[in-house]
């Protein structure tokens, strides 16, 4: 029985190179919520629990990340034998509704020290085990200025780090949302594919007029241009548009992609381990979307590197990931919490090789960045449409 001796979940606060511009919400950091378990013999085992825009994107926040843990999981944690992983969610499940992000980070550090344990990466663990050793990366431009997304998709290309890139709309007008990614399209031309993520934020009307101008303009995707818990209107764009429509917010896990696919409600999921409730839970998810024909993107809620990391290893176990990934948190950041940051090239992240996550924690950043410590205080984002 392995038994949990210490543990410690604690916020990061680092800046991003760029404001992120959202339909939701700019953002000019990201927190992270970062679980460290340690067992009695000394493994250690790290998690990660991240939002976008802290409450302005969905029910969780970084501070109910750590409270739920703290108060709610550990506890269970501290009656558990840690090693059985699925056993230990079960119980965690049985004890705690919802908040998947804060599981997510749980199960993560979990799988971490499992894989340490036994020697193997954490993609290992899950299913058949890993079937690529890099996935492609997109990259978002979401400065909402037409001429900086250009230039900064250009230099991408120019560095061989990203040939997909994802632009955030739905802030302003349809046919002004429709000309800024027309006009992207167009300077990328064939060497790109140009994604679009509205985030809910359109009407069923406003999505009926956007999904065919940006088929005209030559946009690939559309992702949830719509309420996430409409999926009558979701399925009634998906089967009456050309352009595919990506499930994103309306996925919380196995139930609703089931209910989504039966549906005929979307062409293509975008994968999230901690929307899906964890590592496990994402791989249901996914299952669930091969067996209903329907394309696999590997997404993100800009987790910082752990997450990323954890991301990773789930999305490497999949046969067929169609729409690539967006794992490109990390380099959002301004500054690396890793000892040695994850390793992006020729328009890929690498899958880390080494036991659990393959990942360690650069502890000198780890102190400057945290909230309870002497480190910046930031003030995250800017709310509102």
């Amino acid at each position: 029985m392995a038994a949990l001796d210490r543990a410690d979940t604690f916020i990061v606060d680092v800046p991003t190179i760029r404001p992120h511009v959202l339909a939701m919400a700019t953002m000019h950091s990201q927190a992270m919520t970062i679980v460290r378990l340690v067992d009695g013999d000394g493994v250690e085992g790290l998690g990660e629990g991240t939002t976008i825009g802290g409450l302005s994107y969905g029910e969780e926040s970084p501070e109910s990340i750590k409270s739920a843990i703290d108060t709610y999981i550990l506890p269970v944690l501290e009656a558990s034998d840690i090693s059985r992983v699925g056993e230990t969610m079960a119980r965690i499940n049985a004890c705690v509704r919802g908040n998947h992000f804060a599981k997510c980070a749980v199960e993560s550090a979990l799988l971490d020290m499992a894989g340490k344990r036994l020697g193997v990466p954490v993609s290992e663990l899950i299913g058949g085990g890993r079937v690529r050793d890099t996935l492609p990366v997109a990259w978002t431009l979401a400065s909402g200025d037409t001429a900086r997304d250009i230039a900064e998709g250009e230099q991408m290309l120019a560095e061989r780090r990203h040939n997909i890139f994802k632009l955030k709309i739905g802030k302003r007008a349809v046919r002004d949302d429709v000309a800024h990614v027309g006009a992207i399209c167009k300077a990328l031309g064939d060497r790109a594919s140009i994604r679009v993520d509205v985030n809910q934020n359109w009407s069923e009307p406003q999505a009926r007029l956007g999904m065919a101008m940006l088929h005209d303009v030559g946009c690939d995707l559309v992702e949830q241009p719509t309420a996430g818990d409409d999926i009558a209107a979701m399925a009634r764009l998906s089967q009456g548009q050309t352009i595919p429509l990506m499930a994103d917010e309306a996925l919380h896990g196995p139930r609703s992609a089931l209910r989504i696919a039966e549906a005929g409600a979307a062409s293509v999921f975008a994968l999230k381990i901690e929307q899906s409730g964890g590592l496990f839970a994402t791989a249901q998810v996914a299952a669930i979307a091969e067996a209903a024909g329907l394309g696999l993107y590997g997404g993100t809620m800009l987790e910082g590197s752990v997450g990323t990391a954890a991301s990773a290893h789930v999305f490497a176990t999949l046969p067929q990931l169609d729409w690539g990934t967006e794992l490109f948190g990390p380099l959002l950041q301004t500054d690396e919490i890793l000892a040695e940051p994850l390793h992006y090239a020729d328009f890929a992240l690498s899958v880390p090789t080494g036991p659990g996550l393959g990942i360690a924690l650069d502890e000198d950043k780890i102190a400057y960045f945290r909230r309870d410590r002497d480190g910046p205080r930031l003030h995250a984002v800017t709310t509102g449409a």
